[in-house]
């Protein structure tokens, strides 16, 4: 066996980052390597890949408002930045955190160990040219890095003009992100053939995508109903999934709204965004865990298809006709390893790919089967994955406030500016007054025809008028429960008048605090409720 003992699982790891790195290393790339699954696949992984900030790809096409979405994040201009409603950002341009503001050029980032670019150098001097890294001592940046694509055109003559398969780099980032957003503009929802291929080449990769619509204040509400109806239209015609997309709607830039409208959609869809992004930092181990099974399970499925390969090739005669019936077999092949190994049919490459792979190859040279090899890949999905992911949740639990700060999450998180603010049961939270005071006279009227016996009603009789509200009993019993303020199961007239509150907060579309924020604790139980809760 590959391991002595069991019980050594324990050391194994000092963290995530070193797990994933040598397990890697001596386990995953022997198989990798021997099978050549990085000429047909991915390039190898670098150290840099597993201690690398979580990455934020944006990819759109041009005057989507991707250049401007980075800036509203930083608050702050970034070098090599360039806005305008032509297309302006003609690079990759990876915005990366450095105590020195300055720009790297691509020839020289794809050679620095420390930066998780190096096998970008495959795509040769054309597109190294139109990649470059922007440094800057942000602290939106100490949390996540963020890279800022070409803004895709319409029309053949422009892509063929860039001189690097611009679909081939976009899916390479998209293997090594955590997260990719697609923009697009309100005002502009066609899908030009590049965007298309764009789209499906991210295809495996739905988990990471979100999509924001962007510039939404620019258009009415009837309209932007209609726009986003076309938009989820267009998407599930190309992604073709039966999940929806999460898409945000909002404008991600730090003007006036033109048509404020919909300012409150806008504000919940961006903090929504926000705290997706947010959590990054907190679930990139997770990720990296993830995608490097999603690796495992191909390279396993690869390594069966070339041996299989292999053992069909003739051993002196007829090698070039037999490998044509092979291409040509391939999804017979497919089949064969589908029910002999028990492999999910989503385990294995695009066919149509993997046959124009195969084209430029000579069997002879493939390698036949190496049990060994596989036997370490199925030990390390089956042993080691399931101890780093024991580790993987007390990192989680050692650093729950691990998130994104600066910028615009500074100003969406806390204030009076902050989500939510002043709303439901926030209502009246920085007032001197009580806010259930305002409406206490009403509440009191039905006190009083519920018989109060010394000032106070029981649960049965305030059950019976709280239940004409219709809500489940389930949330009128929490409403029952912050309510009783002093926890004598009966209810007073303040008491009584909090419940029919918090009842309004709820049928208003509001959440219920877990505990009763001290604003609304009424005036005469402010000095009990400590004691109370001792």
């Amino acid at each position: 066996m590959f391991r002595k003992s069991g019980k050594k699982d324990p050391e194994l790891f000092q963290n995530v980052s070193e797990g994933l790195r040598r397990l890697y290393r001596t386990k995953l790339f022997p198989l990798e390597d021997m099978y050549r699954f990085h000429d047909f696949h991915s390039p190898a992984l670098e150290d840099a890949d597993f201690d690398n900030a979580p990455m934020v790809l944006l990819v759109g096409q041009y005057s989507t408002g991707k250049t401007t979405f980075i800036r509203h994040l930083m608050e702050q201009d970034f070098p090599g930045m360039r806005i305008g409603p032509e297309p302006t950002t003609d690079s990759f341009i990876a915005v990366m955190y450095g105590e020195q503001e300055g720009v790297i050029p691509g020839n020289a980032l794809v050679v620095d160990p420390k930066k998780p670019f190096r096998k970008l150098n495959a795509f040769g001097n054309a597109f190294l040219n139109r990649f470059m890294c922007a440094q800057m001592p942000n602290p939106v940046l100490e949390s996540i890095s963020i890279i800022d694509t070409p803004g895709i055109l319409s029309g053949e003559k422009q892509r063929i003009s860039r001189g690097y398969d611009f679909a081939k780099v976009l899916e390479w980032f998209a293997e090594r992100v955590d997260r990719i957003i697609l923009l697009f503009d309100a005002h502009k929802l066609d899908i030009s053939d590049e965007f298309s291929e764009v789209i499906r080449a991210l295809k495996n990769h739905e988990d990471k995508m979100r999509v924001v619509l962007n510039k939404a204040d620019q258009i009415s509400t009837q309209q932007l109903m209609r726009v986003y109806g076309a938009l989820m239209w267009s998407l599930g015609k190309i992604v073709n999934t039966p999940e929806v997309v999460r898409v945000y709607i909002g404008s991600f830039w730090a003007q006036p709204l033109l048509v404020p409208d919909n300012r409150k959609l806008f504000e919940a869809e961006e903090q929504d965004l926000f705290m997706d992004i947010q959590g990054l930092p907190r679930n990139a181990a997770l990720r990296k865990l993830n995608d490097l099974i999603k690796r495992a399970r191909l390279a396993k499925v690869h390594a069966y298809i070339i041996s299989s390969l292999k053992k069909e090739m003739p051993s002196v005669f007829g090698k070039e006709a037999k490998k044509k019936e092979l291409i040509a077999n391939l999804g017979e092949i497919y089949l064969k390893i589908e029910k002999e190994h028990q492999i999910s049919p989503g385990d294995f490459p695009k066919l149509k790919k993997m046959q124009e792979l195969l084209e430029g190859q000579d069997f002879s040279k493939f390698p036949v089967m190496k049990p060994k090899l596989l036997e370490a890949v199925e030990d390390m999905l089956a042993t080691d994955i399931a101890h780093l992911m024991t580790l993987v949740r007390q990192e989680e639990a050692s650093m729950p406030t691990h998130v994104v700060k600066g910028g615009a999450f500074d100003g969406a998180m806390s204030g009076p500016f902050g989500h939510g603010y002043g709303e439901g049961a926030g209502e009246g939270i920085d007032e001197l007054e009580w806010v259930v005071g305002r409406d206490k006279p009403s509440y009191d009227e039905i006190f009083y025809t519920l018989s109060p016996i010394n000032g106070k009603v029981s649960g049965a009789a305030a059950k019976k008028e709280m239940v004409k509200s219709k809500l489940p009993n389930t949330v009128l019993g929490k409403i029952w429960k912050l309510a009783d303020v002093d926890k004598d199961g009966f209810l007073d007239d303040e008491e009584f008048a909090l419940a029919n509150h918090l009842i309004k907060v709820k049928l208003e579309g509001h959440e219920l605090p877990g505990k009763l924020p001290e604003h609304l604790v009424p005036p005469s139980k402010r000095g009990q409720q400590e004691i109370s809760m001792e």
